[in-house]
């Protein structure tokens, strides 16, 4: 018997490097910020440790006193220059599908301001069912409980502290700045190379 069947299946996602490779656009972005304000800011170093929230990465730029306002102009200026270069990750849009295929729900819990992750989405043709921003690390358990996902896929250790605050499965890819031994280090159950290997591991997961 399904083990899911009497209980709905519902998968987490992390976006930034686990949905989507969204390093193109960053990067543009930043330089763009660099140019507009004249900060120095070393925009390949900023994408190689994508998952923190932004407030984080721009404290290593700008005074303390300047984060919360270049925090605000970075995210208006995000959707001109980061939407469309940004594609998803290998395996994505199949990994959500096969969650539906199995009457299974997802949802997305990023550390993206929540508009700025909606525009990555919808632009993508990648819809979960619910689409929460603006939660990093342990914070997103708050996210993942209400809407009872019982496994959370993410990149990077911070997601895998939310899974296990949450109680869920913490599913590690391998796609972004985490590797494999940092992932399983950091508490992952199961640690896979990219998404493409999702849909075989759910199926012996939900069986």
């Amino acid at each position: 018997m399904d083990a899911m069947a009497s209980h709905p299946l519902t998968v987490g996602f992390d976006l930034d490097m686990t949905l989507i490779d969204s390093r193109p656009g960053i990067r543009t972005a930043f330089v763009a910020l660099a140019a507009e304000t004249g900060a120095v800011i070393d925009a390949d170093l900023v994408v190689s440790r994508l998952g923190p929230p932004l407030e984080h990465e721009l404290a290593n730029w700008f005074p303390p006193g300047e984060v919360a306002v270049m925090a605000e102009r970075f995210r208006e200026m995000y959707p001109s220059h980061a939407i469309t270069s940004t594609l998803a990750m290998p395996g994505a849009r199949e990994a959500v599908d096969a969650i539906r295929e199995r009457g299974g729900r997802t949802i997305v819990v990023t550390a993206k301001y929540e508009p700025n992750a909606k525009l990555h989405l919808s632009h993508l043709g990648i819809e979960p069912d619910v689409l929460v921003g603006d939660l990093w690390a342990e914070q997103k358990a708050v996210a993942l409980k209400e809407h009872g996902a019982t496994v959370y896929v993410g990149d990077h250790i911070g997601d895998v502290r939310g899974a296990r605050a949450a109680n869920a499965v913490s599913v590690g890819v391998t796609t972004g700045p985490c590797d494999a031994e940092e992932l399983r280090a950091a508490g992952a159950d199961i640690v896979l190379s990219s998404l493409t290997e999702l849909p075989a591991w759910l199926e012996a997961y939900a069986s």
